[in-house]
């Protein structure tokens, strides 16, 4: 069978580059925007995933509704006010979204810009057709909207192809606790891991990240950034967290809690324990696991061999 050719069309726009330099640009711009806490409010971190596609709702239900309105007589008035609802709440939607696809991979960043440019078309066309209805231009204004709702419908499409093709905004550490057996995983001495730096280690392939505090408590992570499956063991330790390479996400190393975005999801969390000098973990929720937020099952006694936990 030949190939989708729309799909082939995106796969071809996943790999061209001349639209980088633009893209670099634009994606300095939005990470210099000052935004302090509401950066993450943006990520919809307070939500546990991307607050953008729930935004969007408003604009393209409103434009949607409208353009019912304008296929019968006397919806005139109606659909002016819907219209402008939906330009006034493209706005902050659009903010949402730049904000995520500034912390993309290039290739989805490729699609994020022409999923953007179809949207910005489609807001350009809405604005025509409410100018041309406020006028008087009923028949324009129709035709505006219509062209409108074409545009967003590509812009949805390409929305679309990010989210589940690229697996923009999903959370790239849930397979984890499907994954990882239950029971305790032997991962190594405590020697070979040194105080204050992150190790990485394997659990039915699963890579885990492993970290020594100076107080001999040893927590556990996935090691797969939830965000976009960045590497934490190549992050940086500070404070009790650890901070992805990639995009920055900052994640409590004592339960896996996502303290900063653009990560939306926490990092699986596992028990540690110590037997015979043998470090041990456990995917925490599975076979009685304490539940994340409680404290690391490694004692600082444990640590130091002054005892083991069964």
């Amino acid at each position: 069978m030949r190939q989708n050719r729309v799909l082939w069309l995106l796969d071809r726009l996943e790999h061209e580059p001349r639209a980088d330099a633009v893209i670099d640009t634009l994606r300095k711009g939005v990470r210099a925007l000052p935004l302090g806490r509401g950066r993450d409010l943006l990520h919809g971190r307070w939500l546990g995933h991307p607050v953008h596609p729930l935004m969007v709702q408003v604009p393209i239900g409103s434009w949607l509704s409208a353009a019912a309105l304008d296929l019968r007589p006397g919806g005139s008035r109606e659909a002016r006010l819907l219209v402008g609802v939906g330009l006034g709440a493209a706005a902050p939607a659009a903010v949402a979204g730049w904000v995520d696809w500034a912390e993309l991979h290039r290739r989805q960043q490729r699609i994020g810009l022409v999923h953007a440019l179809s949207n910005t078309a489609a807001v350009g066309l809405y604005a025509a057709s409410l100018a041309c209805r406020l006028k008087g231009r009923e028949g324009a204004g129709r035709a505006y909207g219509f062209l409108g709702l074409t545009a967003v419908g590509l812009g949805g499409m390409l929305g679309g192809h990010l989210a589940y093709r690229q697996a923009s905004g999903a959370n790239h550490a849930e397979e984890v606790p499907n994954v990882v057996s239950g029971g305790w995983h032997r991962i190594g001495t405590v020697d070979e891991f040194p105080v204050g730096e992150p190790v990485r280690r394997s659990v039915d392939d699963v890579p885990v990240l492993v970290v020594r505090e100076t107080g001999g408590a040893i927590h556990a992570l996935a090691e797969r950034c939830s965000h976009l499956a960045g590497p934490l063991s190549e992050g940086t330790v500070a404070d009790g967290c650890v901070r992805c390479p990639w995009h920055g996400s900052v994640f409590r190393l004592s339960d896996g809690w996502n303290v900063r975005g653009p990560a939306t999801a926490p990092q699986p969390s596992f028990d540690t324990r110590v037997t015979g000098g043998h470090v041990e973990v456990r995917l925490r929720h599975q076979d009685g696991g304490e539940p994340a937020g409680q404290r690391n099952a490694t004692r600082a006694g444990v640590a130091h061999g002054h005892g083991d936990r069964d």
